[in-house]
């Protein structure tokens, strides 16, 4: 497992563990079951606070992500493909929503914005 943190962006640092953790499990580079770094030992690679590590690995417990074995440690949760579907709606909204922010800003209209797509779409 591999997390890279960027100091600079503004993104909570707990935040940018849980979105890379979250795809590596969807991209299936991590596996159901696969243990996952202690909260100390994510910390100490890391360079960062425990309590970060704590927070990013709470977060994922809460979202389905990963489960804890008191005494043993923290595992790749099995894959519920209605989870990962609704975070993905939930950031494809994210993503439109700031679509169409800068759009408006542009001076761009509904459907000048939808031909873009339209023609997005089909080169894809």
């Amino acid at each position: 497992m591999e997390i890279l943190l960027d100091y600079y962006s503004g993104i909570p640092i707990y935040e940018q563990i849980c979105t890379q953790m979250k795809n590596q499990i969807m991209a299936g580079e991590l596996d159901t079951d696969d243990p996952l770094p202690s909260i100390r030992n994510l910390a100490k690679d890391l360079r960062i606070s425990v309590i970060t590590t704590k927070r990013a690995y709470e977060e994922l417990e809460k979202e389905g992500f990963l489960y804890k074995i008191a005494g043993k440690g923290c595992y790749v949760a099995r894959r519920n493909e209605a989870l990962v579907r609704e975070n993905s709606l939930r950031s494809i909204e994210e993503k439109m929503e700031q679509i169409r922010v800068l759009a408006a800003s542009a001076g761009l209209d509904r459907e000048e914005l939808l031909a873009m797509w339209d023609t997005i779409w089909e080169e894809a």
